[in-house]
């Protein structure tokens, strides 16, 4: 166990400058695909952050971890603040942040247990420690998954709008955003309520 988290660790460490051809969840996507017995198609370019509309960019911080820049890879404040929901069966959200979900991603896939929530949990300081917050988001934009077999930012873009990530607009960049928690099974074109959401999410963040 210690040597394989030795290997992902230094896996992490090498992504500060190599892009990832693939990830635990491409993985686990097509071998469930060939089990069914189903067609698979997977769309997956790696591009830079800054061929990423800044629009998309601030959409998925304020939808998904908002509190992106300020933590250290777990967000304490919206673990308690959901905590508290729990308590009062209201949650809405997760605490999960940027650097966890692109963990889990990475090396994990969906599947939820204790062990790999306690090997995801200790790998996030590691990432948070060797990329930093920018390459932090340019993997996660670039690996996470956008529809049935679409990953990353420049797939998305194209798949849903004909367009590269680099001319996503506002409205655009809040309906991708909106779809992450469920990619499978949203689709943009009716993400009216929540993506007005996190648009004003982002304006009160001074996006």
């Amino acid at each position: 166990m210690v040597g394989l988290w030795s290997v992902l660790a230094l896996t992490l460490v090498a992504l500060r400058w190599i892009d990832p051809p693939t990830t635990a969840v491409h993985i686990e996507r097509r071998m469930q695909a060939w089990i069914d017995n189903k067609p698979y198609h997977e769309r997956y370019e790696f591009v830079p952050l800054r061929q990423i509309s800044p629009d998309l960019q601030h959409a998925v911080i304020a939808a998904e971890d908002a509190r992106f820049y300020q933590h250290h890879g777990f967000d304490w404040h919206q673990i308690q603040i959901d905590a508290e929901e729990d308590a009062d069966g209201g949650r809405l959200r997760g605490a999960s942040t940027l650097t966890q979900q692109l963990v889990k991603n990475l090396f994990f896939g969906t599947e939820r247990s204790i062990l790999r929530k306690g090997a995801e949990a200790s790998l996030v300081p590691v990432a948070e420690f060797a990329l930093g917050k920018q390459r932090i988001l340019e993997l996660y934009l670039n690996v996470v998954e956008w529809g049935p077999g679409v990953y990353g930012a420049e797939a998305a873009s194209h798949y849903y709008y004909g367009v590269a990530a680099r001319n996503i607009g506002r409205d655009e960049g809040a309906r991708l955003a909106a779809i992450l928690p469920a990619p499978r099974k949203r689709r943009p074109e009716r993400m009216n309520h929540y993506s007005a959401l996190i648009e004003e999410r982002m304006s009160q963040m001074g996006w």
